[in-house]
């Protein structure tokens, strides 16, 4: 299978139940496609926004950093999603504010910005998809400063776990003690002592560089 054919399979498989088969179509004509491997950045801040990302698979992260170099993760992109931050700071000519991280190896059809506005027009699968994605991105954002101020640091990492499983169908994650404190703007050592206390209580079996989540936080 060609690249084109593999890209439009991926294409209509994920987005054909959300947007019209002629909008697809004009996306297959007009998109670019491309492969960011996992580790490698798909946007970083301060990048000009020329395109909107459509997810074909893989996982992004979003990450957001302060002025101290502090980051913090606000939610995930995966197939289906696009990044409805970058859709507004590409109609408002800005920069990004926020960078993506691939989680895994990943592959998206990048729209040019200059059809955007007339797509909202032309087609309502569009106008609702970017609504929509709005609409999710907020709830994830809230669901995030709900977590920041509501809970306590331990139910913090055991629901950072059991969101990571939920997004990789895998309930046991590789993952360093370096890699859960970044995510979650703290320490390796307060990490590493609420990891010890999870496993304690059996809600995690945590190894070196490994965590298998035994019990979801709800």
């Amino acid at each position: 299978m060609s690249q084109t054919e593999t890209v439009k399979s991926k294409l209509f498989d994920t987005y054909s139940e959300l947007l019209e088969k002629n909008l697809l179509e004009e996306m297959l004509e007009v998109g670019m496609p491309r492969t960011i491997q996992e580790g490698e950045l798909l946007i970083d801040i301060g990048d000009e926004l020329t395109h909107i990302p459509l997810i074909l698979d893989g996982v992004v992260k979003i990450i957001r950093k302060d002025k101290h170099g502090c980051e913090l993760s606000i939610y995930y992109l995966e197939p289906g999603d696009t990044c409805s931050i970058s859709f507004a700071n590409c109609i408002n000519k800005k920069t990004s504010i926020f960078k993506g991280l691939a989680e895994t190896e990943v592959h998206v059809l990048a729209i040019p910005v200059d059809l955007i506005d007339d797509w909202l027009v032309k087609y309502k699968s569009w106008r609702h998809f970017i609504i929509d994605s709005y609409h999710f991105r907020l709830l994830e954002m809230v669901e995030t400063v709900d977590s920041l101020a509501f809970l306590k640091m331990e139910q913090r990492i055991w629901k950072y776990l059991t969101d990571k499983v939920k997004i990789s169908n895998e309930v046991d994650l590789e993952l360093t003690h370096q890699q859960i404190a970044e995510d979650l703007n703290s320490t390796r050592v307060v990490i590493t002592r609420i990891l010890k206390k999870l496993h304690e209580e059996e809600k995690i079996y945590s190894t070196r560089n490994r965590v298998r989540v035994l019990e979801f936080f709800e």
